[in-house]
Order: structure tokens, then sequence, then C-alpha cells
């Protein structure tokens, strides 16, 4: 897919685990989990939003388009 999730990036720099994002955030570990893999398909503006400042970035920091050589090598 070409849009990169960044969210692991975030965590560490952070120094906050999934578990805390997560209740931070108000949704589950696994679908966290689901948007931080990035295995989702879409994402609420809303949970984007509470991302962004639980983590205290932009959401430029927390996604980014890769073109499809980029992805297949």
């Amino acid at each position: 897919m070409p849009i990169a999730v960044d969210i692991d990036v975030m965590l560490a720099k952070r120094k906050m685990s999934v578990g805390e994002l997560a209740e931070r955030v108000g949704i589950t570990p696994a679908n966290l989990a689901v948007l931080k893999n990035g295995r989702a398909k879409a994402v609420r503006f809303t949970t984007l939003a509470a991302l962004c400042e639980a983590l205290e970035c932009q959401p430029g920091d927390l996604l980014r388009w890769e073109t499809e050589k980029t992805v297949n090598g």
C-alpha cells in the first residue's frame, strides 16, 4: 500500500507504549495495532486528531505516501 504508517516512530520518540496510546486515544490496543501495522483500510479524522493530540504531532508525522517503486523495491 502506498500509505505508510509511522506510529511506531512517534511512540518511540515519546517513549510511550501501544497500550498507553490506545488508552489516551480511546481505542482498543487491537484496533491500534491494525492501524499501526498498516492493515487499516481507513482512519477517522477524529481518531487521527486524537492520535496527534496524544503524541503531540502532526498528521504528516504519522502518515506518509510512498511511490509504488519505493514499496515494491
